[in-house]
């Protein structure tokens, strides 16, 4: 009877032990999620007060994205980029996303759709001359080329967008966050902020990258007020900086 108990308790260690070194055989590995691909259209040319339209196809492998959380163009007159302007979008389904933009003067200007979907975030960018565009910068284009050149070489294809905090409050973590991009594709660098306040203090906050190109970083700000907020992108290629305006409550 001794003898029959043991049996019995040994091949049910045998049965566990089988059992986990099946669960061992587990595969664990993730598999990585396609990457989204954005095909901007954006006509070559077009005329003063008439209305242009843009589109963007979003698409993963097979599969029509239809359910990006960002679809929007930022247009900006050649040298002009700080006075951009935003342009939600229209949901067509099948991928598509359009918007129309009406010019008010001649130039060449640049269009750049930012796409977040599906945790992945790209923005291509294209350009269209609209009326007789002029070649020839004027003397405040010329100005700041100089000062660009001063602190970088300039890199083209180089695209670095700020996401404006929604409520920026005063003495609570705010979420600064810049994508970097070049040629559409995802860069690694030292991406750092020097934040300056109306009184001229400055700060510098490092960022976490968060996500392949995408940059994060808290900081409170000690005041409501006006603060002026540098992006600066560093590594061996790139030193570059672009400037935004933050208002603090």
């Amino acid at each position: 009877m001794k003898r029959f108990g043991m049996f019995v308790m040994s091949t049910a260690m045998i049965g566990i032990l089988a059992g986990c070194g099946q669960d061992e055989k587990v595969p664990t590995e993730a598999v990585l999620p396609e990457p989204i691909e954005v095909e901007l259209t954006v006509p070559e040319q077009g005329n003063v007060d008439e209305p242009v339209t843009i589109t963007t196809l979003v698409t993963q492998g097979e599969e029509y994205v239809d359910d990006a959380s960002e679809v929007e163009y930022e247009i900006w007159e050649e040298g002009k980029k700080e006075d951009s302007i935003l342009v939600e979008t229209t949901n067509d389904k099948e991928g598509i996303y359009s918007a129309e933009n009406t010019f008010e003067t001649d130039g060449l200007y640049h269009v750049q759709v930012h796409v977040t979907a599906r945790g992945m975030h790209v923005m291509p960018e294209k350009q269209i001359q609209i009326g007789e565009a002029t070649q020839q910068p004027d003397e405040h284009e010329s100005a700041q080329e100089g000062q660009h050149h001063e602190h970088g070489d300039g890199v083209e294809g180089l695209s670095i967008h700020f996401v404006q905090p929604e409520e920026a409050k005063a003495t609570t973590d705010t979420e600064l966050m810049t994508h970097a991009q070049l040629d559409g594709e995802a860069i690694k660098a030292q991406v750092r902020y020097e934040i300056i306040s109306a009184d001229k203090e400055t700060t510098w906050v490092d960022t976490d990258e968060s996500k392949p190109g995408e940059y994060t970083a808290n900081y409170q700000f000690p005041k409501a007020g006006s603060y002026q907020v540098i992006i600066h992108i560093e590594n061996e290629d790139i030193h570059e900086h672009e400037e935004h305006t933050v208002e603090v409550k």
